[in-house]
């Protein structure tokens, strides 16, 4: 069986190291916002060539931490791709915002660029582009229009450790970067954990204090914050595994040219780069079919692990149809057929061209 994941495999190479130092840290007896944190906040700032870092306790929380800073008016509203995951729609929702739908586009499933501006009006405040699947949005044509109406660009780029555009990595370009190290992702922790990357002091020094309860000084508090500080156990084993986070990258890229070449089945089309522009570190590699639950069995009885991501689209939730309203046909037919093919660092060359030979032999 080629699994999709097995994170166990995927952190052997680290555990020894981790368990090593683990003894050495419980040795010092401070658990909570102590050495580690503070040295993968710079660690991943130098890594991402940007001025500050906060690490916090997740995903989620760097999202909605990215937009609580601004203290926006509540019901403004803010642009963010339809067919997104949950947690991006559950951060401006949280923060008493109203999200605005964007289609992406068929050509590389992120948001499309050319609907932006025609939803802007004089309650929107911020544009969320997400970096889905491990590859860029194009942040020059948000990042102009941002400038031109006056807008924060917060970026999730929870499935973007290391990507780029144009040379520069995401999370840098607008007013905040939002990462998640869930396991799954390029470079996981062994639990929740996420970050924010800044380039304002003022902004970064405010959100330092929004997850540690609004405070800057014990006991006082300066803002009505959160409890959501990156812990020190999985910001040791971050600043373990940072220092292969390319190699991580480099390593899914050569399974997608793997995949690029030889994957040949004329029911299936295969994610499209621009690599001049973008830096894809494929967190994700999905073909689109529209017989991907039959495609999904065949692997399974072949003994290839799929996922799909993600089956329902946000406005099609139960919990969000009466806030998410309207028509989304494009978001709709990716939720419907898109597949996820093993791209893990533990997978291996002849895996690859083993599933490539399935996929190539299936028909309907």
């Amino acid at each position: 069986m080629i699994a999709y994941e097995d994170l166990k495999k995927v952190n052997e190479n680290f555990t020894g190291l981790f368990q090593k130092q683990l003894i050495a840290f419980l040795d010092k007896g401070w658990y909570v916002l102590g050495e580690e944190v503070k040295r993968f906040e710079n660690q991943f700032a130098e890594y991402n060539s940007s001025p500050y870092c906060v690490g916090v306790a997740n995903g989620l929380d760097a999202l909605i931490l990215g937009l609580k800073v601004f203290d926006f008016k509540v019901g403004s509203e803010v642009l963010v791709p339809s067919n997104t995951y949950i947690a991006t729609i559950l951060s401006i929702l949280n923060c008493g915002l109203k999200p605005v739908l964007v289609e992406p586009t068929l050509e590389d499933y992120l948001i499309d660029v050319n609907k932006i501006e025609g939803l802007i009006n004089k309650k929107t405040v911020a544009i969320m582009p997400v970096h889905l699947y491990g590859k860029s949005c194009n942040m020059s044509a948000i990042m102009k229009l941002a400038d031109e109406y006056g807008l924060k660009v917060i970026e999730d780029c929870a499935q973007a450790h290391g990507a780029e555009f144009d040379g520069k990595k995401v999370g840098t370009f607008g007013d905040v970067g939002a990462f998640s190290f869930y396991p799954t992702k390029n470079l996981g922790a062994i639990g929740d954990a996420g970050a924010i990357l800044l380039k304002d002091i003022t902004l970064f020094e405010k959100i330092k204090a929004l997850r540690n309860y609004g405070s800057e000084k014990k006991y006082y508090n300066k803002y009505q914050g959160l409890n959501s500080r990156l812990d020190e156990i999985q910001a040791l084993f971050l600043n373990i595994k940072l220092p292969y986070l390319d190699s991580i990258n480099l390593h899914k890229q050569n399974i997608a040219k793997i995949y690029d070449k030889y994957l040949n089945n004329k029911f299936i089309i295969k994610p499209k780069t621009n690599e001049f522009l973008h830096q894809n570190v494929f967190h994700i590699y999905p073909v689109r079919t529209q017989y991907r639950n039959k495609l999904k069995l065949y692997l399974s009885e072949k003994g290839v692990n799929t996922e799909v991501h993600y089956p329902i689209p946000p406005h099609q939730q139960e919990g969000y149809r009466q806030v998410l309203k309207g028509n989304y046909p494009i978001s709709e037919l990716l939720h419907k057929n898109l597949l996820s093919l093993p791209i893990s660092y533990i997978n291996t060359e002849d895996d690859i061209l083993k599933i490539c030979r399935i996929i190539n032999s299936f028909s309907i």
